[in-house]
């Protein structure tokens, strides 16, 4: 007897509408609905102050775990513009996971502004050890590219090239 798939939580990618990501987070914690928001640190400085924002990573996005029934809740909110069905559930999870995982780190992370094509490399050292990325360009530091393919951006960060591994 195999499970119906309308049982499991599967992975959804909200496409909000314009500066409503956080909004949407909010909305998702008052339903219950798990979710992601990456976001990064951005330090800005004033005349007499400096002030400290947490930005989205992937701006316009949310990540959403939640079962199929939960769905027609989401569409109905005034923050999303549309709601994409995963196609590649374990891919998605493990590529949001590395740049989740990455976050988490004191390492520099920032949106690449496009995936280019570059050298698949193995992380060797360092808080991200095993993982695997793209290099993006390279100028004494490499900067690494962790891909979300799904929805065609990546996040950069930047290391040292003794602690990649061409693979």
């Amino acid at each position: 007897m195999t499970s119906d798939p309308n049982d499991s939580i599967q992975w959804y990618v909200a496409h909000t509408r314009p500066r409503c990501e956080k909004k949407l987070a909010r909305y998702c914690l008052e339903q219950g609905v798990p979710h992601n928001l990456p976001c990064y640190r951005s330090v800005r400085k004033y005349t007499r102050k400096v002030v400290e924002f947490q930005k989205p990573l992937f701006p316009g996005y949310l990540f959403l775990e939640m079962l199929p029934h939960q769905r027609q809740k989401m569409v109905q909110s005034d923050f999303v513009g549309n709601l994409l069905d995963v196609p590649d559930q374990e891919e998605f999870r493990q590529q949001l996971g590395n740049i989740l995982e990455a976050l988490q780190t004191e390492l520099e992370i920032r949106l690449a502004p496009e995936i280019k094509v570059g050298s698949h490399v193995l992380i060797k050292r360092g808080p991200l050890q095993g993982m695997i990325g793209w290099v993006g360009r390279r100028t004494g530091m490499v900067d690494v590219l962790l891909r979300l393919d799904f929805i065609g951006q990546a996040a950069t960060v930047r290391l040292h090239a003794d602690e990649l591994e061409s693979i």
